[in-house]
């Protein structure tokens, strides 16, 4: 493939809401394991290696397991998830497909706070953002740095 725009070094002004967006997100009580969990989960569907690769080593680095990463993708037959990851799970996929059935949607809603969905919400759709950019002016998979951005 014939490289792509660097979307880091010609697209930062336009970058920084969504840097802002992960920043903020940081602070939400979600947890930095949950929310690597859906960047994972996610990043699977979208098919981008680039931020499969960041999201292996960022979930690494805060303790996650190598059995739970790999599960990942048919973590419905697994027993390695809580159900609050499940639910977590099942949002981001709904979510991630523009899809949210009401099953969905009240499950998640016995594991978290109204505010704390809206921030699950926000997670995903920011993921499912990174995802098209990393798709659309790809990244090299295996370059990335745990704390790299932060």
């Amino acid at each position: 493939m014939e490289k792509r725009i660097n979307v880091f070094g010609k697209g930062m002004n336009a970058l920084k809401p969504l840097f802002d967006m992960g920043a903020s997100l940081k602070k939400s009580t979600l947890g930095a394991e949950l929310e690597e969990l859906v960047h994972f989960r996610v990043s699977q569907i979208n098919a981008c290696a680039y931020c499969l690769d960041m999201h292996a080593k960022e979930a690494r680095a805060k303790g996650e397991t190598e059995q739970r990463l790999y599960g990942l993708s048919a973590w419905p037959e697994t027993p390695y998830y809580t159900p609050r990851e499940r639910a977590a799970l099942a949002w981001a996929e709904a979510v991630t497909a523009c899809k949210v059935p009401d099953e969905v949607y009240e499950e998640l809603a016995k594991h978290f706070t109204e505010l704390e969905m809206i921030e699950l919400t926000l997670v995903v759709t920011t993921i499912n953002t990174w995802n098209r950019l990393n798709i659309s002016f790809p990244n090299t998979p295996g370059t990335y740095k745990v704390g790299m951005f932060g």
